[in-house]
């Protein structure tokens, strides 16, 4: 059984679940069915608005963290992605993914759980500290911002997850991390259903994770 620790802290709500795939990404068809949730347009359960924008954002302001520029909430820039018609198929578990954060408005981390080595936590990462989060090697500081650790280090946070964790073609097993908050209530459970329920129907099973 998967355990996490979150550690106090007076806004995140947050909401955490595996996800095991019938195969590997790499082998599994796309969810060219879903496509078209990555329109604003598609209806769906929830909606995002400026009132979420604004929450996130003071979620992670909360502990010294600036989320603008480069560093705004990852739910933005797919939110403008989307608009702009970039939003495209990377593999199952990332699209799910980014349906959800792009019409919750809510930051999601999605990690290869086979790529982290226990105790897993959630907690405000101390300053300095980076990680590199994409394949050219580039780094993110995430000082003062929440993210989720492993025993190697940070590994994922709600503007951009680790290189080192991120999901690859053989990827089987996943965790799902709903970076929410308290100013939004019932927001966050309201999209982990609808998280698993898209999931479900794609034939993958989703385990709750003790908090």
């Amino acid at each position: 059984m998967i355990e996490l620790n979150i550690e106090s802290h007076p806004l995140l709500d947050a909401a955490v679940f595996v996800t095991e795939f019938q195969d590997a990404l790499g082998n599994l068809s796309s969810v060219a069915e879903f496509a078209q949730c990555f329109s604003l347009e598609t209806p769906a359960p929830i909606q995002s608005c400026d009132e979420v924008r604004v929450a996130v954002r003071e979620l992670l302001r909360q502990d010294g963290f600036k989320p603008t520029g480069r560093n705004k909430p990852a739910a933005e820039y797919l939110i403008r992605a989307a608009a702009e018609q970039r939003l495209a198929s990377i593999n199952p578990a990332v699209d799910f993914c980014n349906i959800v954060s792009l019409h919750s408005g809510l930051p999601i981390s999605v990690v290869d759980l086979a790529k982290t080595t226990a105790p897993l936590s959630v907690k405000v990462a101390p300053a300095p500290s980076s990680y590199v989060f994409n394949p050219s090697g580039q780094e993110i500081e995430i000082g003062h911002l929440l993210a989720l650790f492993d025993q190697q280090g940070a590994c994922a946070t709600a503007v951009k997850d680790s290189q080192r964790t991120k999901t690859s073609p053989d990827t089987k097993t996943t965790l799902s991390l709903i970076w929410g908050t308290r100013q939004l209530e019932g927001r966050t459970e309201k999209s982990m259903t609808w998280y698993r329920q898209l999931l479900a129907s794609f034939g993958a099973q989703t385990f709750d994770v003790p908090v």
